[in-house]
């Protein structure tokens, strides 16, 4: 199975791609966007059936959207003058992938906790707890343990959280979801590539309609 990366560059002057990446829709407004370039009968879950995983970059030529998918995307579906798009397969990155070898990754994802039901009722807390600083750093050691990786270096940056409606019919319309988030950034040594792969290709953590979960590496820097 191939998964593509694809790099979307929206044009400021373009009113769809203003509001996907600044309107009042939020994340899910942009999630919607990006699988109106996927086919559309791909049943009741069609995000994971075509592996679609994206963030928002932040860069000095403006907001880029970064997207993974199972499924090459079909960018001619994007309004005229939405942007420039680049896509390629990361089958040459995934199969070079080596016990010891040393990469780069980001993720941004929402780190959580899920309290035991005695310690929710006593508290009143939610089913799931966002979890900050120290308790997220150590949330997202146990992702890259997880993800056949032994961490060398970690840098987070806590951003702000996204918030949309579940869906936008019946019930799901009134519903609203909030993912608090974290960036992660760092290097680490490959355990096991077979894990890893796993991880790239299904996320990591929740939130994945709302922009969280996509973890993409490169080989890091030779020292010698």
């Amino acid at each position: 199975m191939t998964v593509w990366l694809t790099r979307i560059t929206p044009d400021p002057r373009s009113r769809d791609a203003r509001r996907d990446i600044t309107g009042t829709a939020g994340a899910i407004g942009l999630h919607r966007r990006l699988m109106s370039l996927f086919p559309s009968d791909a049943g009741p879950d069609p995000r994971a059936r075509f592996g679609v995983l994206f963030r928002t970059e932040e860069t000095p030529t403006g907001t880029h959207i970064l997207m993974q998918s199972a499924h090459e995307p079909g960018t001619a579906n994007l309004p005229a003058g939405y942007g420039t798009t680049a896509a390629r397969p990361l089958d040459p990155l995934l199969d070079a992938l080596r016990p010891g070898l040393t990469i780069r990754y980001r993720c941004v994802a929402s780190a959580v906790r899920k309290p035991g039901a005695s310690t929710r009722a006593l508290y009143n807390l939610p089913a799931v707890v966002a979890l900050s600083g120290a308790a997220a750093d150590e949330w997202w050691l146990r992702q890259l343990d997880g993800a056949g990786l032994k961490p060398l270096g970690l840098q987070s940056h806590p951003l702000d959280a996204v918030r949309g409606r579940r869906g936008t019919h019946g019930p799901a319309a009134e519903q609203h979801v909030r993912h608090a988030r974290t960036r992660f950034d760092g290097t680490a040594a490959i355990i096991d590539p077979g894990q890893l792969r796993s991880a790239i290709a299904q996320g990591i953590g929740r939130g994945k309609s709302y922009g969280c979960g996509l973890l993409t590496i490169a080989p890091a820097p030779s020292t010698s």
